[in-house]
């Protein structure tokens, strides 16, 4: 098996995490920060939003399952790229939109992807969607990892992360984890 890994921010990372441990190909993914200045930030830091760090998750992948350009059509599926630094009720530079890649191979599919997401013209505002050289990452606390599989009922993941999920299960069906429906 071969592996890749892309480090996505696109708001809340328990939504993130939630979303691609369910996709097909995707070995590991870590919920954490990057992009900030401050080494080994902590939650609370990083909700300040003074930190510069973006809640982001490490997905893993195996590209002979699932490509790059599946992962990001998942990633572009899942939130709002067109809202600066915000998703939904979750605002500040730590919920941005970002792709932090490793490499030209993937800096050049990412940009492409945007480009074609661009020209559909799906959103009726531009991607705001950061493309960047992946930074330092920093695995959140463990208590975050596997977030909403944990806490499925705690009110946040109720209202949010849930139709989150639904949607992604909905969407690519075709591209679920046998047990994705745990």
């Amino acid at each position: 098996m071969s592996a890749d890994a892309i480090i996505l921010g696109g708001g809340c990372f328990w939504c993130l995490e939630a979303v691609y441990l369910g996709l097909e190909g995707v070995t590991q993914v870590i919920s954490g920060y990057a992009g900030g200045h401050k080494d080994n930030p902590t939650y609370e830091q990083v909700c300040t939003g003074r930190t510069g760090h973006a809640e982001v998750v490490q997905v893993t992948f195996d590209p002979d399952v699932t490509s790059l350009e599946e992962v990001l059509s998942v990633f572009f599926a899942i939130h709002d790229p067109t809202t600066l630094n915000r998703q939904g009720a979750d605002v500040g530079t730590q919920y941005r939109s970002v792709i932090f890649y490793r490499g030209d191979t993937q800096r050049a599919t990412a940009q492409r992807v945007m480009d074609e997401l661009a020209a559909q013209a799906i959103w009726p505002d531009p991607l705001v969607t950061e493309l960047l050289p992946a930074p330092a990452f920093f695995a959140a606390e463990d208590y975050h990892q596997e977030y909403f599989f944990k806490n499925p009922d705690q009110g946040y993941c109720r209202a949010v992360v849930s139709p989150k999920v639904s949607k992604f299960r909905e969407k690519f069906r075709h591209k679920l984890k046998p047990d994705a429906t745990r």
